[in-house]
């Protein structure tokens, strides 16, 4: 079983930064990939960026270039950096890990909400 906690969210003008941290109870160094989903009011949730446990990353086409997601084992914790916050990327962010060994099992954190507006 893992647990999941977000940090790092709240109010930003457009052109901020913001970092989210997820961090999680266990280990997630070796089996686990982790993603970061967001949903905004009255929208599907959509991926926003992956990291395997060999640190390979893919972004989603929107936020490539203004975030980046990277992972510290030691500290079990996977963080989003958010550049060039635009008022489109207001939303809550909600990290998921995914064991890589069946049955595949994933776990969600509670989200962290993020605003951008002036």
């Amino acid at each position: 079983q893992v647990q999941l906690v977000e940090s790092g969210g709240g109010l930003v003008q457009p052109g901020g930064s913001l970092r989210l941290s997820c961090a999680a109870s266990g280990s997630i160094s070796s089996r686990y990939y982790i993603n970061w989903y967001r949903q905004a009011p009255e929208k599907q949730r959509e991926f926003v960026a992956l990291i395997t446990s060999e640190s390979i990353t893919n972004y989603a086409d929107s936020v490539k270039g203004r975030f980046t997601i990277s992972r510290d084992n030691a500290k079990n914790t996977v963080y989003l950096q958010m550049n060039s916050l635009r008022p489109e990327d207001t939303a809550v962010y909600t990290c998921n890990a995914v064991n890589t060994i069946p049955p595949f099992r994933d776990y969600w954190g509670q989200g962290t909400q993020v605003t951008v507006s002036s």
